[in-house]
């Protein structure tokens, strides 16, 4: 038996008045606080540690101020000073609403005086709570609708960042990462005396650009880039979203951090993995109320990836980057350990999860935005192919600024040459190898072998496939196949055997003269165009090696495009040519319309 002397004031004051058929335990039962979340709330609750045959039970105290737990029918005491030593371990934090910052900081102490845990519910993942959400949601000025995914993804946002300042936002591709956040936007507008601030490749910026004019109307936006930009920060504050580029934020880091943005949103978020590098030390400097990196591979080669994507959202969350390295070293234990902490503020969808959701195919067009020195080359070689041929220089220059679109190392061999598709690489040019095209192609197998996921790139110049291969050095191992017009008869459907039977990623790059037709490529389920064609049915049946019957997931396809090129007239004609109901014959055909307005859009900006 327990003296009586030891157990708690306010216990033996209960135990004098216990209603009828209550009973007392003269065991005083551990104390310990409670993580969780309820209702969208994180909570601390105090509680009693009850072990029957090793298993431990928590059982909530009625208040913290209690310090007895009721067990069925047994009042059980706790130690006398637990509310106390409860209520200093908070701190003044509300047991009632936690911040995520103050639930990690708690569970990260070992020096209360009390133990501290947290229920599974807390540690949830960012995928598993959203799941629980309801399946619509309407968005006041969003022009589009929203799969149920995408509804229970916006709410999970505009619940977790109320609470945490910052979340990851890292669906796979596909699955709308940008209407999402067009959408979270639209619920809280950014006013003009505080935008939100989106930061991306200069490749992106077009999309962006495209996408917030299509679903978000009532935004106003502004693009802040190239040699008429502001100089000064309240050059910044006239418009709902301002747009800008990595390498633009670090030249003009101070007027950025002039002003304190409502939002601070960077996409393929993985430029600033690296917290050494001038990007992300600049932009951790960027005054911000909420901050959202999206990026569909938050863990790419290091467990430091993560801590600086995180520390970016939510700084101090992992603790200081020596300790980290200390206490999460690059191994599958410490990934498990900070897993607990990180996965209940990234949301991470793949198609596979959200499948019932899609339909069969999921279409997404990618426009690209030419830097200054491409859009330059792509104009020089338009003038000098039209001056050198000025009979057939029409026919002629199209291809060429075709080639240049794909990659400006191209040559064709004959200015005859109708379709380019033998085109040879010539390194002379003075142009990097990773142009925005390039860059977006790399971005998209990057997260598509981070994830286990088959892909078909369809070019039409053979020699594509192989400076994809060369630009892609760097990305994690996978099948590499290549079909083309060079390709044996008899090689094909071994290459294609190969590329689905291969435990893992991989990627076939194919042209779709060659293999856009009768060939059956379903382990693939990303589909990248990489180079647009005149006529739709050629896209269509290339796009069918992967959307057909045997497919048992949705499959994406993806078209990159330059917008402001040739590529654009193309794209045009081939939607044209589509609603016409043109599919029968897959053959090339510019007409004179065509031609003159290719060889008249201007990607340089004025």
């Amino acid at each position: 038996m327990t003296d009586p002397a030891l157990l708690p004031r306010a216990f033996t004051e209960l135990a004098k008045n216990l209603p009828s058929g209550m009973v007392v335990s003269d065991r005083v039962l551990d104390a310990e606080m409670l993580i969780d979340r309820i209702d969208g709330r994180i909570t601390a609750s105090l509680a009693g540690v009850r072990t029957i045959r090793g298993v431990r039970h928590l059982l909530k105290a009625p208040s913290p101020a209690h310090n007895w737990v009721l067990d069925a029918g047994t009042v059980r005491p706790l130690p006398i000073d637990a509310p106390t030593a409860f209520l200093s371990m908070l701190d003044g934090g509300r047991v009632d609403d936690l911040s995520y910052s103050q639930a990690v900081g708690l569970l990260r102490r070992g020096d209360g005086e009390l133990s501290i845990s947290a229920t599974e519910r807390f540690h949830a993942a960012g995928r598993i709570s959203a799941e629980a959400l309801p399946g619509t949601l309407e968005v006041p000025g969003l022009n589009a609708s929203l799969f149920p995914y995408q509804a229970r993804g916006v709410q999970w946002m505009q619940a977790t960042i109320a609470r945490t300042s910052g979340l990851i936002l890292a669906d796979e591709m596909g699955l709308g990462k940008t209407l999402q956040i067009i959408a979270l936007l639209l619920i809280d507008p950014p006013p003009p005396s505080s935008p939100a601030l989106i930061i991306c490749p200069a490749s992106l910026i077009a999309n962006w650009s495209r996408e917030l004019e299509r679903f978000a109307l009532s935004l106003t936006l502004s693009v802040h880039l190239g040699p008429r930009r502001t100089g000064i920060y309240r050059g910044l504050q006239q418009t709902n979203i301002v747009i800008t580029t990595y390498d633009t934020m670090v030249n003009d880091i101070a007027i950025l951090s002039a002003l304190e943005w409502s939002w601070l949103i960077c996409d393929e978020a993985q430029a600033i993995k690296n917290p050494d590098s001038n990007r992300r030390q600049a932009i951790v400097s960027i005054p911000r109320r909420r901050t959202i990196p999206m990026t569909g591979t938050p863990v790419e080669n290091t467990l430091m990836d993560l801590w600086s994507l995180m520390d970016f959202a939510i700084p101090g969350i992992l603790g200081d980057r020596k300790a980290f390295e200390r206490d999460y070293p690059d191994s599958l234990e410490a990934a498990k350990a900070l897993s607990s902490v990180t996965d209940p503020v990234i949301l991470k969808r793949r198609v596979a999860d959200v499948a019932a959701d899609l339909p069969e195919r999921i279409d997404v067009d990618l426009p690209l935005g030419m830097d200054d020195l491409l859009a330059e080359h792509y104009c020089t070689v338009r003038e000098e192919t039209l001056a050198r041929y000025p009979v057939a220089g029409a026919l002629v220059a199209t291809l060429q600024l075709q080639l240049v679109c794909a990659h400006p190392w191209l040559r064709s061999p004959s200015p005859y040459d109708e379709d380019g598709e033998f085109a040879e690489v010539d390194r002379g040019s003075g142009l990097p190898l990773m142009t925005p095209k390039m860059e977006r192609t790399i971005s998209l197998l990057r997260e598509a072998f981070s994830n286990g996921t088959k892909v078909i790139v369809f070019a039409l110049f053979n020699r594509i496939g192989d400076l994809i291969r060369e630009a892609g050095v760097e990305l994690p191992p996978a099948y590499w196949g290549a079909i083309n017009g060079s390709t044996a008869q008899a090689d094909r459907q071994r290459i294609i055997d190969e590329f689905s039977s291969h435990e893992g990623p991989g990627c076939l790059v194919l042209n779709p003269k060659a293999a856009g037709a009768g060939l059956n490529i379903t382990a693939a389920t990303l589909v990248i165009h990489y180079t647009p064609v005149w006529n739709p049915a050629l896209e269509a049946q290339a796009s069918a090696r992967a959307h057909r019957r045997g497919q048992t997931m949705p499959v994406t396809v993806c078209r990159l495009y330059f917008e402001d090129t040739v590529e654009r007239v193309m794209l045009d004609r081939s939607v044209w040519k589509q609603a016409l109901g043109n599919e029968i014959i897959p053959l090339s055909h510019r007409d004179e319309q065509d031609l003159k307005r290719a060889l008249t859009i201007e990607p340089r900006k004025p």
